[in-house]
């Protein structure tokens, strides 16, 4: 067994997951130079979803049965919208399909976690092109050994025909942001990390984004390094909702200021300030926590942010905490942000007191909803 990693309000993170997909895998290109790559918003069309079976008892103990049980209840929850493909070891493939349900395709590669946000090359478009950026996973900053999912973000991307790129940088899918129209959110924990990048400094980081996925401007918040094992992710921070406007998790009134919150302050900070990539300035809208007093979920690296939710096609994937009215307010604030999608609660205690959230366990792929 790995040692644990750094308490966070995550920890047992381990990993997953991948992605790939096959799309439309021809491109056709204009007599002449390829098309510059663009790192799509989350809510725009979905070819389908990504997740993974969480395969080790020597991560989840005896909260291996509980956990699975939550991973099966959002693929049902996405495959009412989306078509949704786990990724599950050989041995464990008829299990995970009965949890599942047939809705699910569920498909046989060797995986170990469930984190498929962070092992899956995230897609970038080219044209009529669709490519996987690679970014090199290596157990958020070798916190944890993942052998199998660190190679099967590689394994998909051929199986499904897919072009793959290998990011010049190491990263994961949760550090980054987009509006979809050259804009990233990072923080700079995450990323700017002798654990994952040694000796390179933001400047050159943020030029590697801007290559490989055709960012036009990065906005860096500053995070918080060692207090989890992803060095505070973004996509549990602050998310877009739409070019110019963000979601900012913030701390329920009876929550001790701690990192996290001051995280929050700081990012909301440099967003007042900041322009996005075409000059537009941010609208921020809070998006408060539970009261922990009110959860059913419990433990100390239990991830209580609503930013961790998941844009699916025509839907919205939220956490259902058992605060009742923090998350009727969650979900009034989804609905006014994404009109016209279903917002739907899953509940999801056990992810959430392993480190993370919807998001962390979903990677979508871009392109025409497969039938």
């Amino acid at each position: 067994m790995s040692p644990p990693p750094p308490a966070r309000r995550s920890a047992l993170r381990a990993l997953a997951g991948i992605g790939a997909a096959a799309f439309g895998a021809s491109a056709c290109h204009m007599a002449g130079a390829a098309a510059a790559p663009r790192m799509g918003a989350e809510w725009e069309s979905h070819a389908r979803t990504f997740m993974s079976w969480p395969a080790l008892d020597s991560v989840w103990g005896e909260d291996l049965a509980s956990v699975r049980e939550d991973i099966a209840r959002i693929a049902r929850a996405v495959a009412a919208y989306e078509y949704v493909v786990m990724l599950a070891r050989p041995e464990q493939r008829a299990a995970a399909q009965k949890a599942c349900g047939r809705d699910v395709e569920v498909i046989p590669l060797a995986v170990d976690d469930l984190w498929a946000r962070d092992t899956v090359p995230v897609f970038v478009e080219e044209g009529d092109k669709v490519t996987g950026v690679d970014l090199n996973f290596n157990g958020w900053g070798d916190k944890q050994v993942h052998t199998h999912d660190a190679r099967v973000g590689r394994a998909l991307l051929s199986e499904y025909r897919i072009p793959r790129r290998k990011a010049p940088l190491v990263a994961e899918g949760g550090s980054l942001e987009t509006d979809g129209e050259g804009t990233l959110l990072v923080t700079e924990s995450s990323v700017v990390n002798d654990n994952r990048n040694p000796g390179r400094s933001r400047d050159d980081i943020e030029a590697e984004l801007e290559r490989t996925l055709g960012i036009e401007k990065v906005v860096w918040l500053a995070g918080v390094r060692g207090q989890d094992i992803t060095d505070a992710h973004v996509d549990s921070l602050v998310r877009f909702t739409g070019p110019g406007v963000v979601l900012l998790d913030r701390a329920h009134p009876d929550t001790p200021a701690d990192v996290w919150s001051r995280a929050a302050d700081q990012a909301r900070d440099v967003l007042s300030r900041a322009e996005d990539a075409k000059g537009r300035r941010f609208e921020i809208v809070d998006l408060p926590q539970p009261d922990l007093a009110r959860i059913t979920g419990e433990g100390d690296d239990f991830v209580s942010t609503y930013a961790n939710f998941y844009v699916a096609n025509d839907s919205v994937f939220m956490p259902r905490f058992g605060d009742r009215k923090a998350d009727g307010r969650a979900r009034s604030i989804l609905r006014e942000h994404f009109p016209g999608r279903d917002v739907v609660p899953v509940r999801i205690d056990t992810i959430a007191s392993g480190g993370g959230g919807i998001h962390c366990s979903t990677h979508d792929q871009p392109g025409e909803p497969v039938d």
